[in-house]
């Protein structure tokens, strides 16, 4: 594909974002969504989306997001008149999730108002190989190509580091992989879906709520799950790491349900082996970073994970901590 020199990138989905800013192309940014804010410095940018849904706890979160689904209603607004001031050549968006992120549908229909029209490319990434796919996508997209394809290979050369270690794991443990419940919502719970579970298991753990089970290597889409089901499962390992939250907000949000009698009784509770994540940066952002994740989860499996990659947004939770 050929693309001119002078590409003006409005990005739609934080870990398009991130991807744009591997392959080089941060200056290339003329705006981004409300919900970007890595690297720190595309705060300067103008928004371009702004959610409808208020903060909340987990539960507030769900109801009104319920609501605006069952009355057809977006849960993100586009401001069009910004994304008609800076003319973007390019737009970066998604059709995976119309809870994650601005409906592609949405975005197709603005861009064919502006003039020129810009090109929209849409990612719908399911597995860890679509991830890393899609980066090398926004390169060509943008004019990097060489970059995004030199990046990725660093990116695959991590991966199969640390696939090979989570295979060593697996092998030290005689085949034995921890049993891991991770919950991507807190109230109501919601499993870890798509690349997530891939994830755990390349390192060297099991998913067996949402297993990593589907033809291109990934687990189902997130759902709901009845407090009983994860009773009856008795996980090894909790996660927790609630899409959008970060660690201070993720334990606010916990304080109603370590209060539950069924998570009370978990065996990893009583072991002290529940750990949060920083939900707003890890592991559900499809983008460059879900690499740092998988490393993180094969430390976390070989017993060390203050181990990991630097700054990564992690600590054990502690029973003190839910009063």
């Amino acid at each position: 594909m050929a693309v001119s020199a002078a590409q003006r990138v409005v990005s739609l989905l934080p870990a398009a974002t991130e991807a744009v800013c591997l392959v080089g192309g941060k200056d290339l940014l003329v705006a981004r969504s409300h919900s970007d804010d890595f690297p720190p410095e595309l705060a300067l940018l103008p928004a371009v989306t702004a959610a409808r849904v208020t903060l909340g706890s987990s539960k507030d979160i769900d109801d009104q997001v319920n609501s605006l689904v069952a009355s057809a209603q977006e849960l993100y607004e586009l401001k069009r008149d910004i994304l008609q001031r800076v003319k973007p050549s390019v737009i970066i968006t998604q059709g995976l999730c119309t809870v994650c992120a601005i409906s592609d549908d949405t975005v197709r229909a603005a861009a064919k108002e502006l003039e020129p029209r810009p090109e929209v490319v849409s990612l719908s990434p399911m597995s860890l190989e679509d991830i890393l796919s899609d980066i090398e996508r926004v390169g060509a997209s943008i004019g990097l190509e060489q970059a995004a394809k030199g990046a990725v290979a660093g990116l695959r050369a991590r991966v199969a580091a640390a696939a090979a270690r989570g295979a060593a794991v697996v092998e030290k443990a005689g085949g034995v992989r921890p049993r891991v419940l991770f919950m991507e919502w807190t109230e109501p719970i919601f499993m870890g879906g798509h690349w997530t579970p891939q994830l755990i298991h390349m390192a060297g753990g099991q998913h067996p709520l949402n297993p990593p089970d589907q033809p291109s290597g990934a687990a189902k889409p997130s759902f709901r799950i009845p407090p009983e089901e994860v009773v009856k499962m008795d996980p090894d390992l909790i996660i927790v790491c609630p899409c959008g939250f970060d660690i201070p907000t993720t334990l606010t949000e916990l304080k109603s349900v370590v209060q539950c009698d069924w998570w009370k009784g978990l065996r990893a509770v009583q072991q002290g082996k529940v750990v949060l994540v920083d939900g707003n940066q890890m592991f559900n952002r499809s983008g460059p970073r879900v690499v740092d994740a998988l490393e993180w989860l094969v430390v976390l499996f070989e017993g060390h994970p203050e181990a990991g990659p630097k700054d990564f947004p992690w600590q054990w939770w502690k029973p003190e901590e839910g009063q």
